[in-house]
């Protein structure tokens, strides 16, 4: 029997490791997720454009650290944690409107060195062209784009009379291919545009300076000629980004007169409610927002109202549905 207590007391010790173990890791897998940061853009830049095209997160023109317009464009591997060049565009551009299909990156519009905005349309084909696409029917510029069911959708803005009150599609699937012109959402600029679950989303933005902030948040599900209203955004925000990571679309950054804005919030498109997901460690404007492989991530912009810039690469992991 003397023998025997002895391993008695080691069977219980380790069953009582064992639980704990398995506690911790449960507690662990529950923990709420926090930003990481990743390698920073190589040339910072403010009011970018950005697409996941190919497996990366392509960012695109903006304001460079000298206050011009970029023509850069770089490319951001997550599974290298690593950035290349892409060829630079056709002409410097900030404020474009951005969004790819497959290995095809669209850029659209945006201010030119004429602060005038642009009726220009490229793509980026695999083998590493730029090549135009037929002109829009007018200027745009501080919008947002998403391809969505092979059409190519540009949303909100600025146009040469002001806030644009149409919205501009063209069928990727067809060749020639024509701009058409449908109503767009409640006008205003600096807005966010993503797509998501077969629906176009249009997110919060401003009517003019970021004192103008709305918390607007509509979408239309084309053919539909309708935007509706969903719950809006918690908090105001222009000069924001948006992304869709399975059935939850984030929302990231904006300016407003206290400053740059940190809050992040989550869109449950199922439940139609939004809730608070943790600040971002550095809080930007006309930055790059975009998902991929379960993760947002929040590039380059202002850390400041106005003309500023940031290589700032942050991350933040979202439970898929």
């Amino acid at each position: 029997m003397r023998v025997q207590r002895p391993r008695r007391r080691r069977r219980t010790l380790t069953a009582a490791l064992l639980a704990a173990a398995t506690a911790a890791s449960a507690a662990g897998a529950s923990a709420p997720p926090t930003w990481q940061r990743a390698a920073p853009l190589p040339d910072p830049r403010g009011e970018v454009a950005a697409a996941v095209v190919g497996g990366e997160i392509a960012v695109v023109g903006g304001f460079d650290r000298t206050g011009l317009d970029s023509a850069r464009v770089d490319a951001y591997s997550a599974a290298r944690d690593a950035w290349r060049r892409l060829p630079n565009l056709p002409a410097p551009v900030d404020h474009a409107m951005a969004a790819a299909a497959g290995r095809r990156l669209y850029v659209i519009g945006g201010y030119g060195r004429s602060r005038a905005p642009r009726r220009s349309a490229w793509v980026l084909s695999p083998d590493g062209r730029w090549r135009p696409l037929p002109p829009l029917p007018a200027a745009r510029a501080a919008g947002g784009a998403a391809v969505l069911r092979g059409r190519l959708y540009v949303v909100g803005g600025v146009g040469p009379r002001g806030l644009a009150r149409a919205m501009f599609v063209l069928d990727l699937r067809r060749s020639p291919s024509r701009w058409a012109t449908l109503p767009g959402p409640t006008p205003r600029q600096h807005l966010a545009v993503t797509a998501a679950g077969g629906r176009l989303y249009a997110l919060a933005g401003r009517t003019a300076g970021f004192d103008t902030n709305m918390s607007l948040f509509e979408s239309l599900a084309p053919p539909e000629r309708r935007w509706r209203r969903l719950p809006p955004v918690p908090a105001t925000r222009g000069g924001t980004g948006a992304a869709a990571v399975g059935t939850t679309i984030v929302s990231v950054g904006g300016e407003a007169p206290e400053g740059t804005i940190a809050t992040v919030y989550g869109f449950d498109i199922l439940r139609r409610g939004w809730r608070r997901l943790p600040d971002l460690p550095t809080p930007r404007h006309g930055l790059a927002v975009a998902a991929l492989a379960g993760r947002v991530y929040a590039i380059a912009g202002g850390t400041t109202p106005g003309l500023a810039t940031s290589g700032a690469n942050e991350l933040l992991p979202i439970s898929i549905r």
